[in-house]
């Protein structure tokens, strides 16, 4: 595949953002001219030229707006939306990620609001009762809710945004003729940065909510809930249905048993040692001496521990350590599940297999190449051959 970027991560996210053109969550054009004014490796000039396209594209769809092209402003406020998710994911480098993210939230809920009332699909605002407080998320159905039909719950990974969502699993689910809904988890978009909330492992106390609520709304089949997980949902979707039941069928995009791993690999001997003995305060100073001579290094980690809720090293990695499945816990899951299986997968490698090997359910293990041009994580650049293979497969386990 051709390289815009030596760098893997600046790489991995032109990939990602050329992906969701399927969805129409970006056009190639406004991809390519912007990462055009990207220098190799600089972080303040893709925040700055994401944030310039997205602004620029946000003038246009209200511009639509004023002139009533409501399907073409709903278009634009979409692809707005993308371009300032891509400006978040590395403005930890530059600051300002929490403003950029509610550009990137205003500008989706503007989506949102045109979508409806041009009418093609209905999106409707849902706050889900969690523990003493709600998780936002979003229902989306095409045509009036006078049925109860299948529902897909996509659920994201540690930084997807809600446009993400969208381009990877709820407008190919409407397509198809599936509702779909999607929520921010803690930890994830409004949940964290609105709420504070933090992540946890124990998600089966997140998605039971979520169907609890689906459950009681009359366009929803309760016996017909698929759920997708991608990234690091790869991990929370199955962790919880080991124990939540009422799923028909799942899908891990990748299989994730251990979260920590790529984590830990990155982390001198001497350090791991520290971790292991529990030495918070040794590890804490090493690791500060080894985050001053790398400012990159520094805004990855903190980038990383933002969704933890931690601001310590250790808290964080010892944190990661939790977010593990164990072979008995997989022996629990009882529904159909789809497992993908990208080849050059980089933050997981061989955890798609290991878990596919260790479950007791029907277990499909599904891989993607690099021929095809749909390896690596969550095959960013194929998403109409991911959303196909995928979906067909939905299709077969929860039939219309």
């Amino acid at each position: 595949m051709h390289r815009f970027f030596k760098d893997h991560d600046f790489q991995f996210s032109v990939e990602g953002v050329l992906g969701t053109t399927y969805g129409r969550a970006a056009d190639i054009g406004e991809v390519l001219t912007t990462v055009d004014r990207i220098p190799e490796g600089d972080a303040e000039a893709w925040v700055a030229q994401w944030t310039a396209t997205a602004d620029r594209i946000a003038e246009e769809a209200q511009a639509a707006e004023a002139a009533h092209h409501v399907r073409t402003a709903a278009a634009r406020w979409l692809r707005a939306s993308s371009y300032y998710s891509e400006a978040c994911d590395k403005a930890d480098a530059t600051g300002g990620f929490t403003e950029l993210w509610e550009r990137h939230r205003s500008a989706w809920d503007r989506f949102v609001d045109l979508t409806t009332e041009e009418g093609d699909v209905v999106v409707e605002r849902i706050a889900i009762p969690y523990e003493d407080t709600t998780l936002p998320g979003y229902c989306f159905r095409r045509g009036p809710a006078t049925e109860a039909r299948r529902t897909l719950v996509y659920t994201n990974g540690s930084d997807g945004s809600v446009t993400g969502a969208w381009g990877r699993g709820i407008a190919e689910a409407l397509a198809r003729g599936w509702n779909a809904m999607t929520y921010d988890g803690p930890g994830q978009n409004a949940a964290l940065v609105r709420q504070g909330l933090p992540f946890r492992p124990d998600w089966e106390n997140v998605l039971t909510p979520v169907i609890d609520h689906l459950a009681k709304r009359p366009d929803v089949d309760p016996d017909r809930i698929a759920v997708m997980g991608i990234s690091q949902g790869g991990y929370w979707v199955p962790r919880a249905a080991t124990v939540e039941h009422r799923i028909a069928a799942a899908v891990a995009d990748p299989g994730v048993v251990d979260v920590s791993t790529t984590m830990l690999q990155q982390l001198p001997r001497f350090l791991v040692k520290l971790l292991d003995a529990g030495d918070r305060q040794k590890f804490d100073t090493d690791m500060s001496w080894a985050l001053k001579v790398s400012p990159a290094t520094r805004t990855l980690l903190a980038w990383r521990m933002r969704p933890y809720g931690v601001t310590s090293p250790f808290d964080f990695f010892t944190a990661a350590r939790e977010y593990a499945l164990t072979a008995e816990q997989l022996a629990g899951i009882r529904c159909p599940m789809l497992i993908t299986d990208p080849e050059d997968e980089q933050f997981w490698p061989g955890q798609s297999a290991r878990m596919a090997a260790a479950l007791t359910c029907p277990v499909t293990l599904l891989p993607f190449s690099a021929a095809e041009g749909a390896g690596a994580h969550c095959e960013p650049a194929a998403a109409a051959l991911r959303g196909e293979r995928v979906f067909d497969w939905l299709d077969e386990h929860v039939p219309a």
